[in-house]
């Protein structure tokens, strides 16, 4: 169910400011925000120790590496 809420032209304009692309909605924006805030699913906690663990154990390539190898 979707409803209306009022909201200060203030508030507006910094919403505006927080926008990726022009048609993004207010709703869009808001997700974003709150996304900063949620906390992290258990697989992705895993997978962050995951990618610390390969990253000090050196399993890992630079920038430069990938892009040799893509030919890019």
């Amino acid at each position: 169910m979707a409803t209306t809420i009022q909201i200060s032209e203030e508030l507006q304009e910094e919403l505006n400011k927080k926008k990726f692309f022009d048609r993004e909605t207010y709703e869009e924006v808001i997700w974003d925000l709150l996304e900063d805030t949620m906390e992290l699913s258990e697989e992705t906690k895993r997978d962050i120790k995951q990618a610390e663990k390969d990253f000090k154990e050196g399993r890992y390539k630079t920038l430069e590496q990938v892009e040799k190898e893509l030919g890019v």
